[in-house]
């Protein structure tokens, strides 16, 4: 039971650190507390484009289920703003089939896997000295730097790792065992997959305003007859007795576009919870965290397949690389926090800044706001330099174009703080 890097959670994140950890020769195990992969679901399951490459996985009838070209954004008032990429711009994936995908290229790599395995404690040696090795080589050794307590199938197990890479979700508890932050916000969410009517099948429906207090509810298509059909919201934003169940109920009965489409029932019924604002600290001594569990969901659309998939490469051979030299020392994992935040922190401080001004909107407000965004070169512009993953490029390209002045009185003063 020793192994040089041990990742626990096998969703796309902690499949992709279990790979990258054995591709730089790490020897890896996987945990997983369920039974299978991919299950139980908690996610919308539309992902980029980019996010599925950064996976490293081909897009294949195995987990797509409907390319996405674009969005109807819906004001509460009604008004329509159409936005069409023109080209494939993200999948709706069966996210089961897309993690056991990526749990098989992990697997191919090199790594083993272990289901119905729960972390339930961790114990680190304390490697405060970024010179001490004599703790640090894991095959061998009779203290490792970590050690990891699971129930494996019930019947409690200690795994000895060189490095623990958290990869457990929201609810992180490898962050909580080692003592390192929580992701600053969670958004609750709560989906149905159900009979719905699309106006146009390869546009998802966005609606901001306040029946999805401080988020927005969507529409998301797998075909022309069924959508998914949801919502998250800033707990802070609620009225009293509101839940996300009341906001979806209420949605689904009162907004006169989905009720007109929908179809009443439900085919499937997940919640989940999205985690914005990365924590202070994404390591310590020993002990590394990702993805949902570092906060690395995108605050704008709540996406975390892409950032956490990217910071997942990078936690995973910085994990091979320590405990491979002998040093998992918080000094010495710390390159990776230094990485991660180089390559996605300046779009996730951004993408805060967005979130918390466009969640703050009076409906009126955001009634204006599109209106004053309806327009064929404004239209244009987005189609043009629209992103999903990085939605700083088009609001840099608004705010410099010919239509600046139409929007710094939509806007406000908020495109000043963000750049």
């Amino acid at each position: 039971m020793n192994y040089d890097v041990v990742v626990v959670g096998a969703g796309p994140v902690g499949s992709t650190a279990a790979r990258y950890a054995a591709k730089n020769g790490a020897k890896v195990l996987l945990v997983e507390e369920h039974s299978s992969i991919g299950s139980p679901v908690g996610c919308t399951g539309l992902l980029s484009t980019r996010a599925v490459a950064e996976c490293e996985l081909r897009p294949s009838d195995e987990f797509v289920l409907n390319s996405i070209r674009g969005a109807f954004v819906y004001a509460p008032d009604g008004q329509c703003l159409p936005i069409d990429g023109k080209q494939t711009k993200a999948y709706v994936v069966s996210r089961k089939n897309f993690d056991r995908s990526l749990a098989t290229l992990a697997v191919e790599e090199g790594v083993e896997l272990s289901l119905r395995t729960n972390a339930v404690g961790l114990e680190q040696a304390g490697l405060e000295q970024a010179d001490r090795k004599a703790e640090t080589e894991t095959c061998g050794k009779k203290d490792p730097p970590v050690k990891l307590k699971v129930l494996r199938n019930g019947e409690p197990e200690i795994i000895n790792a060189g490095v623990v890479i958290g990869a457990d979700g929201v609810k992180s508890q490898i962050a909580r065992y080692a003592g390192l932050g929580m992701p600053e916000r969670v958004l609750p969410g709560i989906q149905i997959e159900a009979p719905y009517a699309s106006e146009d099948s390869a546009l998802v429906e966005l609606f901001p305003g306040s029946q999805a207090p401080g988020f927005f509810a969507w529409t998301v298509p797998l075909n022309e007859r069924i959508s998914r059909i949801g919502l998250a919201v800033e707990p802070n934003l609620l009225g009293q007795g509101e839940t996300p169940i009341s906001c979806l109920q209420n949605f689904l009965a009162s907004n006169p576009h989905v009720k007109a489409r929908y179809g009443g029932g439900m085919l499937d019924f997940v919640v989940g919870g999205i985690p914005i604002g990365p924590p202070e600290k994404t390591c310590t001594d020993g002990v590394l965290v990702v993805g949902d569990a570092a906060g690395q969901a995108k605050p704008t659309s709540g996406g975390g397949v892409y950032p956490g998939a990217l910071a997942a490469k990078i936690a995973g051979r910085v994990a091979a690389e320590a405990a491979l030299e002998g040093n998992t020392s918080s000094g010495r994992l710390a390159e990776y926090d230094r990485l991660w935040r180089k390559a996605l922190g300046k779009e996730l401080e951004i993408g805060m800044k967005v979130h918390d001004h466009i969640g703050k909107l009076e409906d009126r407000q955001l009634n204006e706001l599109i209106a004053s965004l309806n327009t064929p070169s404004i239209l244009e512009t987005i189609t043009d330099y629209g992103d999903m993953d990085h939605p700083s490029v088009v609001l840099k390209k608004l705010v410099l174009s010919a239509n600046s002045l139409r929007l710094m009185k939509a806007f406000g003063t908020f495109v000043r703080t963000c750049f």
